[in-house]
This record gives C-alpha cells, sequence and structure tokens, in this order.
C-alpha cells in the first residue's frame, strides 16, 4: 500500500465516513469540555476500526486516543483532533444569510468538526497501511478537548503525555491552502469571583460592599497596567458575571474572566502575576473578597521547517478539491457577506515580499472569494499574536500543521459564516483534502525515518537547551466555565 493507495482508500472508503462524523459534530455543536456527544462518537468509531482505545487523559472526561501498533511500534506518530465549538454562533448550514439554527446557540465557527474528523480519517487510513504492509509503527488518534477554553493539549504536556511520540501532526480548517510556522503567544486564563455584601443601594449604601465594584476596579488596573508591559503582550477580560439585574442593590457576587498573553510562558505567568495583584488591590479598596480559579493556558508554538516541508510537498501531491459551478456561486455570495479588507491572504504574503507579488496574482489582488490554490512555501520564526494548545505539543515533540480551504476566502475566524461553510461540500472537500495530505505525509514518516530525525535535530537545535515550562500550575484541574 503506497500513497496513491492512501489516497483511493480515502476517497472510496472513508470519504462518507469522514463527512458522516464531521456532520454529526456540527450538528452537536458542544462548548469546551463539555464534548461528551462528540467524544463517544469518536470512541465509537475508534473501536469499530480496531484501534485500542483510552479515555479521560490527563483526568479530562471528553479527553482520548486510539492506538494502534505493527510490528516493533515504532516510530510513533500523533494525529491530534479538536472537536469543541464557540458560543454565540448558531447558523443554518450551507446557508448564505445569517440564520440561526438556535437563538444564542453554539456553533463551529472554528470548523473543529472538519479538524477532529479529517484527522480521524487519516489516522484510520494509516491503521490500514500499517495493517496491510506489516510495517513497523504506531499510530495514535488524540481526541483533544476544550481548545477554545481548556487547553487540553497543554494538560497533557503537563503530563509528559506527547514525549512518547517521534512527531505529531496536526491540521486546522482555514481560508487559505498552506503550511503553518513562525510562533505565537503563550496564555493564561484565569476567572476571578468576587464576593462582597448584598443591602438597598439607596437606603443601606453604606452597609453593602459591592463585587461589582471591585470587577470594575480590576479593570481600571489592568488597563493602567498595559502601558506598561512588552508590546507584544495582550491583555483581554470580559464580564460573566455582572452581579444581578437591579441597579439599586448593591452587588453581592461578580465575576470577570482574564486571558493574559505573551511569547514566552515564563513572561505570561509574571505578567499573570501583576493581573492579580491588581485583583488583589481592588478588593482591598472594596472591602471585598474574590477566588482565583484557573482555567486554562498554553505555550507558544515551536516551529519545525522538516515537518512543514513535508506537508508541502504532500499538499502539491494530493489532487486538490475541484468546485463544481453551484458551490462558486455559493462561495461567492457567502463571500460578499464578509468584511472588506485590503490584506493578502496566507502567512507567507505577510513577510515575504516575492511571495507577496505570487499571492498578489493567484489571489486576485486578494479579490478571490475562493482561495483554490497553494500557497508558496514559506517558513519562518514570524510573531502571530494568537495562541493555540498545539504550542505546548510543540516543545515536547517535533510537531507541525497545515490549512485548507475550508472557508471561503475572507471569511472571519469564528463567524456565522464559517458556521455555515463547515457544513456544505466545499468544507467537506477541504477537510478530505486535508485526510488525504496528513495520511500521506504520515506515510513519508514511517517508510524513510530520516525525515524523523531530521525534524528531531531541528528540533533539538530551535530548543537550544531551553526547557519547556508548562503554563498549568500542578495542582490546577480543568475547569468548565
Amino acid at each position: 500500500m503506497n500513497k496513491k493507495d492512501i489516497i483511493t482508500y480515502i476517497d472510496n472508503e472513508l470519504a462518507g465516513e469522514i463527512t458522516g462524523v464531521s456532520h454529526s459534530i456540527w450538528e452537536f455543536a458542544e462548548l469546551s469540555l463539555k464534548e461528551t456527544k462528540s467524544a463517544a462518537l469518536y470512541i465509537e468509531r475508534l473501536k469499530e476500526y480496531g484501534f485500542e482505545v483510552e479515555t479521560g487523559l490527563a483526568g479530562i472526561d471528553t479527553a482520548f486516543c486510539g492506538k494502534y501498533v505493527s510490528g516493533s511500534g515504532k516510530p510513533v506518530i500523533g494525529i491530534l483532533g479538536e472537536f469543541d465549538a464557540v458560543s454565540g454562533v448558531s447558523q443554518k448550514a450551507a446557508c448564505t444569510q445569517h440564520e440561526e439554527l438556535i437563538p444564542g446557540g453554539s456553533g463551529h465557527g472554528c470548523g473543529h468538526n472538519m479538524l477532529g474528523a479529517g484527522s480521524f480519517g487519516a489516522a484510520v487510513a494509516l491503521k490500514k497501511f500499517l495493517e496491510e504492509t506489516g510495517a513497523d509503527g504506531t499510530v495514535i488518534f488524540f481526541g483533544c478537548p476544550g481548545e477554545e477554553g481548556g487547553a487540553s493539549k497543554a494538560f497533557m504536556a503537563r503530563e509528559g503525555m506527547w514525549k512518547a511520540l517521534d512527531c505529531a501532526l496536526t491540521w486546522h480548517p482555514g481560508n487559505e491552502n498552506q503550511t503553518v510556522t513562525g510562533t505565537c503567544n503563550s496564555c493564561t486564563q484565569v476567572l476571578y469571583k468576587f464576593k462582597g455584601v448584598p443591602a438597598h443601594a439607596a437606603g443601606d449604601p453604606e452597609s453593602g460592599r459591592s463585587a461589582l465594584d471591585a470587577v470594575e476596579l480590576m479593570n481600571i488596573g489592568a488597563n493602567y497596567l498595559r502601558e506598561h508591559m512588552k508590546s507584544e503582550c495582550r491583555i483581554h477580560y470580559a464580564m460573566v458575571d455582572g452581579g444581578g439585574l437591579s441597579p439599586n442593590v448593591v452587588q453581592p457576587h461578580a465575576s470577570v474572566l482574564y486571558m493574559v498573553r505573551a511569547v514566552m510562558v515564563k513572561d505570561t505567568l509574571e505578567l499573570q502575576e501583576r493581573v492579580d495583584a491588581c485583583a488583589e488591590g481592588a478588593a482591598l479598596m472594596t472591602g471585598t473578597s474574590f477566588e482565583r480559579i484557573f482555567v486554562d493556558g498554553t505555550a507558544n508554538t515551536v516551529p519545525n521547517t522538516t515537518l512543514e516541508k513535508l506537508f508541502y510537498e504532500n499538499m502539491k501531491y494530493v489532487p486538490m478539491p475541484e468546485y463544481t459551478e453551484e458551490e462558486l456561486a455559493f462561495a461567492k455570495e457567502l463571500d460578499s457577506s464578509c468584511p472588506e479588507t485590503s490584506e493578502l491572504p496566507g502567512t507567507g504574503a505577510k513577510f515575504d515580499p516575492a511571495i507577496r507579488e505570487t499571492v498578489k496574482e493567484l489571489s486576485e489582488g486578494g479579490k478571490k472569494y475562493l482561495n483554490d490554490f497553494i500557497m508558496p512555501f514559506y517558513s519562518g520564526n514570524e510573531f502571530e499574536p494568537g495562541s493555540t494548545d498545539v504550542g505546548d505539543v510543540s516543545w515536547q515533540t517535533p510537531a507541525a500543521q497545515f490549512n485548507t480551504v475550508c472557508f471561503t476566502a475572507h471569511s472571519p475566524g469564528h463567524s456565522w459564516q464559517n458556521v455555515s461553510c463547515g457544513a456544505s461540500s466545499i468544507g467537506d472537500k477541504g477537510m478530505i483534502y486535508a485526510a488525504k495530505v496528513l495520511a500521506c505525509a504520515a506515510y513519508e514518516l514511517y517508510t524513510d525515518t530520516s525525515i524523523i530525525e531530521a525534524a528531531k535535530a531541528e528540533f533539538k537545535s530551535r530548543l537550544a537547551g531551553d526547557e519547556y515550562v508548562c503554563p498549568i500550575p500542578a495542582d490546577a484541574v480543568p475547569y468548565i466555565i
């Protein structure tokens, strides 16, 4: 069984299974660490395909893995899957107008229904390859919940789970077909639950101690802190409890959720301590108390050019999706509802002038509504301000990821347009393409272990003696907001 056979197997025997799983997960639309139906579906399917399944990884109910071992079991390749949704973006499938499926409900605005299903399909194809050829190796599909809020991969990293892998591979639905490179921010999320004393706001205000005042003063302190932190750092917050609906009551409870970011984990943790001090000061000023609850944290990514090149070559090898006139018409209409932007697509266009000119031509000056081409290869150390728990994986084993077109060219992240496209034939085709690229790339790792050796040598060089600093405290447990 070679790469062509793998592609044929996915096309003829797995495509319907992969699409069916994706659409089921899309319908479940379960939020972080609450993905019970989604996890159960994957566990059921993994067992049906003969994987050895382990559940409750790192103490997380919806985290699991499915393993298949052949021969000596080496090399060990991990395929990462996600399946949590985003709140407040419920949307009807394959619809060009904003129509909520469930008012105020959740939806797969980041495409994790496709991410998990595509990775699952790749893992099943790799098991087929190992079975039929008897080649040495282990394939493990990791069900990683809570990427949007829970950071299961970081909890797994705290347990040293990723060190057992020779490489970790993943992908993410996107607006472009490209390899992912560079680094990003690490982050922490902490919930502050303030407790005060209720009182009649008009008749007895002096007896009250306002938890809402404490939250507001904490936010003021954090906002003044922005002048005195590194430029790449970020502080975000969201009010999750305003203390009630009556202005004539001194609010006895109020809560705020903070996300703190910096490139390196140690810098994030230092900035987090300063945000904690804002909470302490606010409580002192208002005569209230507060509970500090650690929610999650992630590390920055460590890029691996060796694996990025492997993905790029296989993106070129695997036949690109072809679209019908109906699909192109749908994409054009859906994309017309997206915000206009003058930016060219892809990471390389931001940092490489030659690539920028090529992409400008391929994307029709950024006006194309579906980026149905492969971005020129680009690998670098540039910084992007977002965060992902794939970063924690990349500190313990060589790891890489890529994007495939599952959304229209200008569809924003976490948008209703993404939700709509994520259960359309365009999303399906991008997902199947990703499954093939993942499986073909892993095939090369099994059949040519010199690629793994090169990836490991690069991994060691990039760390340059730095040790992984886990952003998850030793006593922290997964927290569902």
